[in-house]
């Protein structure tokens, strides 16, 4: 919890709570699913706590905001550079670390300084796999 102090986050309960549960968690929540689980404990909490914190967490970069399920915002609390792993059917997502070179010419750069990459590799997981198979 140093650490959030450290970044100017006033520590109420409720944000414990998040902070709580946003650590180590690798199944990159929406909003919605961490209110969710911390209301559970905190049932007079309203959504907006949780995405005013999701929020504060984000602008801080404690926490990275994916955009890869256009139906919702998901959040990531790893935040050393990883790529992702995406199941087309049921949304899954699945942290991939390593480095890939993926140069590009100065061409293609347009003049940018690269200054990172993210890739996202889509696919079927093995429990959706399964269902098919069943089906």
């Amino acid at each position: 919890m140093e650490k959030f102090k450290e970044i100017g986050l006033k520590l109420t309960p409720q944000r414990i709570a998040i902070l709580d549960y946003l650590e180590g968690n690798t199944e990159h929540p929406s909003a919605e699913e961490v209110y969710r689980a911390v209301s559970k404990k905190f049932p007079t909490m309203s959504f907006a706590t949780v995405y005013n914190t999701l929020e504060a967490l984000r602008k801080r970069g404690s926490v990275l905001e994916l955009t890869i399920d256009p139906g919702k915002k998901r959040f990531d609390p790893n935040t050393h550079p990883h790529h992702h792993l995406i199941c087309l059917r049921c949304r899954r997502i699945v942290d991939i670390h390593g480095n890939y070179d993926l140069s590009l010419s100065a061409e293609k750069k347009n003049d940018f300084d690269i200054m990172g990459n993210h890739i996202e590799f889509y696919g079927i997981c093995p429990k959706c796999k399964s269902v098919e198979i069943e089906s």
